[in-house]
C-alpha cells in the first residue's frame, strides 16, 4: 500500500534524522512514488522549513543538526586530523575550557595521550570521558541542566559557574562558520561557549570543512574575539576574507 503525503512526507523527517541528507532518487525508490512526487514533496516541506531543498535532494532544516552520536560517525579521518594539529597550539596551557561537540572529543581524547598535569573545565560528558584515561589531568564537570541530544550541560547554573574561573584557552566546535562568526544549531550551548570565550585568554575554533560557509541560529562569538581556527581545508570566500580582516590564525590539519 501506498503512502499518503502526509505519511510520506513523515517519513521523509524520519529518514533525515538518520542521515544528514537524502537524494531524490533514493527517496521515490524507497516510496514506490515518481521523482516528481518527491520534488513536490520536499518543494512543500520546504516552504514550512522542514528542511533544506538543495540540487537533487534535501538537507536538515539549518536549525538543525544530527545529535552528538550520529556526528561522531562523520568526517572522523578529517577530525582525527584536526585534533592532531591542535596539541601544538595548547602545548603551553594548564587550564583548558572545552566545549561540547564531535570534533571536540576528538581533541580531548588526543589531548589525554600527549598531555599531563593539566586541569579542563568542560559541559560536556563525552569530553570528560576521554580525559579520564589520564589521570594526570583534572576534570572539573560543570553542572547544568542535562541536554541528551548533546551530552553536555546547559542553562544559566553552567554559564554562572564558568564565570568563577579563567582559562588560558578555550576549544570550541561550531555546527557553521560564517564570515559574521562561528554559529551553533543549539542556542543553549552557544550561550555556553559565549561564556568560554569571555572568560579565555585565547579561543581555538575546531571545524572540519562541512561546516564552511554554513549558518546556523545562534552565533556564540564574533571573529574579533577569537584567535585560531584549525580545520582540515583552506576557507574560501567570503569566510576567507573574514578570517584575514579579523587576522584569525588558521592552521590546516594535514
Amino acid at each position: 500500500m501506498k503512502l499518503s503525503k502526509s505519511e510520506r512526507q513523515a517519513q521523509i523527517l524520519t529518514e533525515l534524522n538518520g542521515t544528514a541528507s537524502l537524494r531524490v532518487a533514493e527517496l521515490a525508490r524507497r516510496m514506490d512514488v515518481s521523482t516528481e512526487t518527491i520534488r513536490r514533496d520536499l518543494d512543500e516541506m520546504t516552504e514550512q522549513g522542514l528542511l533544506n531543498r538543495t540540487y537533487g535532494g534535501a538537507t536538515r532544516s539549518l536549525s538543525s543538526e544530527p545529535a552528538v552520536s550520529e556526528r561522531h560517525t562523520l568526517f572522523i579521518s578529517e577530525r582525527e586530523r584536526i585534533a592532531k594539529a591542535t596539541i601544538p597550539l595548547i602545548r603551553d596551557a594548564r587550564i583548558l575550557m572545552i566545549g561540547s561537540g564531535s570534533t571536540t572529543v576528538h581533541v580531548a581524547r588526543r589531548i589525554a595521550v600527549e598531555m599531563r598535569d593539566i586541569t579542563v573545565l568542560t559541559h560536556a560528558f563525552g569530553v570528560a570521558t576521554v580525559l579520564s584515561m589520564n589521570p594526570t589531568i583534572k576534570v572539573l564537570m560543570l553542572p547544568g541542566d542535562y541536554h541528551a541530544d548533546e551530552g553536555a550541560t546547559v542553562g544559566v547554573h553552567t554559564v554562572s559557574f564558568l564565570n568563577d574561573y579563567f582559562a588560558d584557552a578555550a576549544i570550541l566546535g561550531a555546527s557553521g562558520l560564517a564570515e559574521d562568526g562561528p554559529t551553533d544549531a543549539l542556542i543553549e550551548c552557544a550561550s555556553v561557549y559565549s561564556a568560554m570565550v569571555l572568560r579565555s585568554s585565547r579561543t581555538i575554533v575546531t571545524a572540519d570543512h562541512s561546516k564552511h560557509g554554513r549558518i546556523f541560529p545562534a552565533r556564540y562569538s564574533s571573529w574579533k574575539k577569537l584567535d585560531q581556527l584549525v580545520t582540515d581545508m583552506a576557507p574560501a570566500g567570503s569566510l576567507a576574507r573574514a578570517l584575514t580582516q579579523h587576522n584569525i590564525d588558521v592552521t590546516i590539519a594535514d
